[in-house]
């Protein structure tokens, strides 16, 4: 049994460099406890459960959503991080925030919601994520946001543009934002959340691609990092080969495939971690990226996210249901923004309406944002 101790370079929350509202310390948790708590606990979580992972919300009960994502990211950066040495509760309390600014219908929302907003600061969803966290969440009388701290929000923000990062940087010197200025790291915690966040969608957009019918057990076989853990689980499990069995088959193959991109990661940064000795968190951020796949590893990983975007997120099925997304998106920006009257009143009364309208409509779940479009157009886009 590996027991949970926090090593020298991990963040410890007694050391913190706190939250921007000061308050009075919970009796109970630690702070990065106290920030996943918030996170578990507010609108923007809940709403997650009805946002499009790859397939729609509507097209099947058992496919993945941003909520059951962010579970799993959240278990498995845990798991690494116990073997690390790493802050579990502040692995746990970033998983489970960093795709909250995501908005309805995935990445063609996104994608849409960016276009829109060009000609006023774009839109990009990790920092929508931060933006959710620090303004959007009213749950507190003392503040706006979560209130949440600096480590935690740090590893939210995932990615950055500089535009983006100079403007958090004049509001908040040296906080967040700064790295992306410096080229400096995020702290180790962060560093898994990211690869987590990789290793989870990789193995369940295989799971729910299969199971779609988008593709198939023979596709899956040509991609080298699946074809060598399906070999091995009939090496050993030839039973399996059977058709009745291919669902057993496929979750042996996804399971064997998780453990070892898990061992790989944990044998790869402690090799890391013995060459650059980091002393503090501070010195992990400064030594570069240390948390990390092998080479081989990260090439078979790569080779597997090309394989997704060609066959599975470019699939017919999926770039059909994109273009009807794409639209619903780009018409109810044009709706709100002609008439701002037609959100909820405390976005219609925001003096910045193109800024309002993109926190409106990347709050919406998937099904809102469908029947918004059909009492704003009288057309019905999803069937």
């Amino acid at each position: 049994m590996i027991v949970a101790v926090l090593e020298i370079y991990a963040c410890h929350a007694e050391h913190s460099r706190g939250r921007r509202h000061a308050e009075v310390p919970a009796p109970t948790r630690n702070d990065f406890q106290r920030d996943r708590d918030r996170i578990v606990h507010s609108t923007a979580f809940r709403r997650l459960v009805y946002k499009t992972q790859v397939f729609l919300n509507h097209e099947g009960d058992l496919f993945r959503t941003r909520l059951t994502h962010s579970l799993e990211v959240a278990q498995l950066g845990r798991s690494i991080a116990r073997a690390l040495g790493l802050n579990e509760d502040l692995v746990e309390a970033v998983a489970l925030a960093h795709d909250l600014g995501h908005t309805p219908f995935g990445h063609a929302g996104q994608d849409t919601l960016n276009e829109c907003m060009q000609a006023f600061g774009g839109f990009e969803h990790n920092l929508q994520s931060l933006r959710v966290v620090d303004h959007l969440e009213e749950r507190y009388p003392d503040f706006d946001g979560l209130n949440l701290t600096f480590e935690t929000r740090e590893g939210i923000l995932k990615h950055c543009a500089r535009r983006n990062a100079l403007l958090i940087e004049a509001q908040e010197p040296g906080g967040v934002a700064s790295r992306f200025l410096a080229g400096t790291q995020p702290s180790l915690e962060a560093q898994l959340c990211n690869l987590a966040d990789a290793i989870a969608y990789n193995a369940h957009d295989i799971d729910d691609g299969v199971r779609s019918g988008l593709l198939t057990m023979s596709q899956m076989a040509e991609v080298p990092l699946f074809a060598n853990y399906q070999r091995l689980t009939l090496q050993q499990h030839p039973g399996l080969a059977v058709p009745s069995k291919s669902r057993r088959l496929l979750y042996e193959t996804i399971r064997r495939m998780l453990s070892d991109q898990v061992y790989d990661v944990i044998d790869t940064t402690r090799a890391h971690l013995k060459l650059n000795a980091p002393q503090s968190a501070d010195e992990a951020r400064r030594a570069g990226a240390i948390v990390a796949f092998g080479e081989a590893m990260a090439e078979q990983v790569q080779a597997m996210k090309s394989f997704l975007f060609k066959h599975l997120y470019r699939h017919p099925q999926v770039m059909e249901k994109t273009i009807h997304a794409q639209l619903m998106v780009r018409e109810l920006f044009d709706a709100y923004l002609s008439s701002p009257k037609e959100m909820s009143s405390d976005f219609a009364a925001r003096e910045e309406t193109p800024r309002a309208v993109a926190d409106y409509i990347a709050g919406m779940t998937d099904r809102f944002a469908a029947r918004e479009h059909e009492r704003l157009t009288g057309r019905r886009l999803l069937v």
